[in-house]
């Protein structure tokens, strides 16, 4: 168990297992064979993932804020939750004490959608050994096993940024697109939001014109776990039709519950879609870009 790579899902059972060996061979569990990230956040109230970390989370997990430690700086042009600089987050994620190679598993308590960020941004930084903890808190929950409160010590790592195994696209390059049409978009918001109703996030409603919704939450199953491979790879083919994977784009409103569609379309079997990052509410802060309402385009 010790040495199985996972680079998308992880089960509770088998994550349980893992921190078992880690003590057993007296290993902190948070430097030693695996990194846990706790993501938890909320958009409406953005230290709330925080105060949930302090009152329990599980043993030698480190938390991760998606405004601090998951995105950049915020220009009003560049979305939500820009992406951060490589080598910054690479610096961050050593000073917490990962190291070269080393099996993390992040979790949130929101479908994974905050975890899934990490796991690309991980990708992003050229490391694959990243896997989601499938279900999240409630599957670890249902072991039985312990939350903690107490914070794992800091010790730094090795950790440094390689070659990305993840593929941007900029606004740039979506606007080339819009005459191209050489890929498709997918918007993984919810129906809603992509017809351009009930938009309480961004200052305008609609989606980038062309695109395909596919929310992020049909990617599980009803117990918060994702779906099979088999069903999410028949699912994903029946909003990309003949669209290969690596000619598709992921976004959503600020570049993260798309992530959560690039973790499904790795399960199943579905490589090389790009994130625009930027996503919604960077495209429509620049009022000379298209905007499309309703089911279609």
């Amino acid at each position: 168990m010790p040495h199985t790579h996972f680079t998308t899902l992880i089960s509770a059972d088998n994550l349980g297992e893992r921190l078992d060996a880690a003590t057993q061979s007296a290993t902190d569990p948070a430097t030693g064979l695996v990194f846990i990230a706790d993501c938890r956040f909320d958009l409406t109230d953005p230290s709330a993932g925080e105060r949930a970390y302090a009152a329990g989370h599980l043993p030698g997990a480190h938390y991760l804020n998606l405004d601090r430690e998951l995105s950049g700086a915020k220009t009003g042009s560049n979305g939500r939750h820009p992406l951060p600089d490589r080598d910054t987050l690479a610096r961050t994620l050593a000073a917490r004490g990962l190291k070269k190679g080393q099996q993390v598993v992040a979790y949130d308590a929101q479908g994974g959608i905050y975890a899934a960020r990490l796991w690309w941004l991980l990708r992003w930084l050229g490391h694959d050994s990243v896997a989601l903890l499938d279900g999240g808190l409630a599957a670890w929950s249902e072991t039985g096993r312990a939350f903690v409160s107490d914070v794992p010590t800091e010790a730094a790592g090795d950790f440094v940024a390689g070659a990305p195994l993840a593929v941007t696209i900029d606004a740039a390059g979506v606007e080339r697109n819009l005459q191209s049409r050489e890929r498709t978009v997918v918007d993984a918001r919810s129906a809603d939001r992509f017809r351009g109703e009930n938009e309480t996030l961004d200052p305008v409603g609609g989606h980038i014109p062309g695109a395909l919704n596919r929310f992020y939450k049909d990617n599980l199953q009803q117990d918060g776990r994702f779906k099979s491979a088999h069903t999410l790879r028949e699912e994903f083919h029946a909003v990309l039709g003949p669209v290969p994977p690596e000619r598709a784009i992921m976004q959503c409103g600020s570049g993260v519950t798309a992530c959560h569609n690039l973790v499904a379309m790795e399960v199943a079997g579905l490589h090389g879609a790009a994130l625009y990052g930027g996503s919604w509410s960077e495209w429509c802060a620049n009022p000379s870009r298209p905007v499309a309402t309703g089911q279609h385009a």
